[in-house]
């Protein structure tokens, strides 16, 4: 007979001389690299680190102007999107970069030339100005009330302003501020032009960067990036109804009570109001020191109605045009600009409510229908 033969299975038996194979994990491949390796692939991490935040920190200028340029585009688009009804949107785009270039045009046809003469005016007229406030009656009755002191401190800055060499050395400083302006001119102009560049082309960036998410998560995150650029736009607008307003009402007053420069003021108290909670009153005590130059009067007249119109901005046209432009609660509206404003500045108080707009939008959105959707299967849970 044939007996049938069956090939024997291989069963490994584990003695003590052929040890178990070990499982191979993350923890036991990493146990068996070189302790130099190890240190080294460390210390490469930590230059690459440090070499791409020194990068960061010599771009750190440019990347200021992007952002600000991305934030004011952002800002545009409801303006383009509006005319984009009735024309083309390379037509709206056009007009709102003709409109744009003619109002930053104007702004330095009106400033420059008038601030050039003040400046010129001051150091020609500076030691009679000094002259005629000594002379005054109010400078007597404080005198006669400080003593020799006074007069004496008053005596050395006439003596310093009719010194042509401090006169010189003045000169020599509203140079380098002069400089420090036409430095903050070329950064406006590159800012203007990438603001232009990037609201023409916003929605190939809005294309692009649905890109990278997943083709069955795109259209969530296409509805999610019109809601939050949306939110930034209406921000900007709001914001910049507000300084309109300041502006045009600050020239109007500061006209009427014949404060000096009232155009290059109501420019302050415009880019003032761009700032949240703390723009305006800055801008406000700015212009009125700069009235002290006509008389004391005018100073505080000039304090006095932006105390009031402080007033009317926080309880009347704040509310009204804001609470449209975002829906967000009075508390997170200072705790966002007074973080903002720690951690980055001006520039960072003046991003920082849509910022918080965004992340509400996003948390309404994404988080809160995710826990929605978490619902616990039957019987994980016992009956109380």
């Amino acid at each position: 007979m044939r007996r049938k033969l069956e090939k024997p299975q291989s069963k490994r038996v584990h003695t003590s001389e052929t040890p178990p194979a070990q499982p191979k994990t993350a923890a036991a491949a990493i146990a068996r690299i070189n302790p130099f390796t190890f240190g080294l692939l460390g210390a490469l991490g930590v230059l690459v680190a440090l070499m791409l935040g020194g990068i960061v920190n010599q771009l750190a200028t440019v990347l200021v102007y992007i952002g600000v340029a991305l934030f004011l585009a952002l800002g545009l688009d409801p303006i383009v999107s509006f005319i984009e009804r009735r024309l083309p949107r390379p037509a709206a785009v056009a007009i709102v970069v003709l409109v744009v270039i003619l109002a930053f045009a104007g702004i330095i046809l009106a400033i420059v030339p008038i601030l050039v003469e003040q400046i010129g005016n001051l150091i020609e007229d500076g030691p009679q100005m000094v002259k005629d406030f000594m002379a005054s009656a109010w400078f007597k009755d404080v005198s006669a009330q400080f003593g020799d002191s006074f007069d004496d401190a008053a005596q050395g800055v006439l003596t310093f302003v009719q010194d042509p060499g401090n006169i010189l050395n003045i000169s020599g400083g509203f140079l380098a501020v002069g400089a420090g302006i036409a430095g903050g001119f070329t950064g406006v102009t590159i800012v203007l032009i990438l603001t232009l560049y990037f609201m023409a082309s916003l929605r190939s960036m809005k294309r692009v960067a649905t890109r990278f998410v997943p083709y069955y998560q795109r259209d969530t995150f296409s509805g999610l990036l019109e809601d939050v650029s949306g939110a930034v736009g209406r921000y900007v607008m709001g914001q910049a109804s507000l300084a309109l307003v300041n502006g045009i009402l600050s020239l109007i007053v500061l006209s009427i009570i014949g404060a000096p420069v009232p155009a290059l003021l109501a420019l302050i108290a415009f880019i003032g109001s761009m700032i949240p909670l703390v723009g305006t009153l800055s801008a406000s005590i700015i212009n009125s020191l700069i009235c002290l130059i006509v008389s004391p009067v005018t100073a505080l007249i000039t304090f006095g109605y932006y105390l009031v119109y402080m007033q009317i901005e926080a309880y009347v046209l704040s509310p009204r045009i804001m609470n449209k432009a975002v829906a967000v609660p009075g508390a997170l509206v200072v705790i966002a600009a007074v973080a903002g404003g720690a951690l980055g500045g001006i520039l960072g108080a003046l991003v920082a409510i849509p910022v918080a707009a965004s992340i509400i939008i996003i948390v309404q959105k994404v988080v809160f229908p995710t826990q929605d959707s978490k619902v616990v299967p039957p019987g994980t849970l016992s009956e109380r």
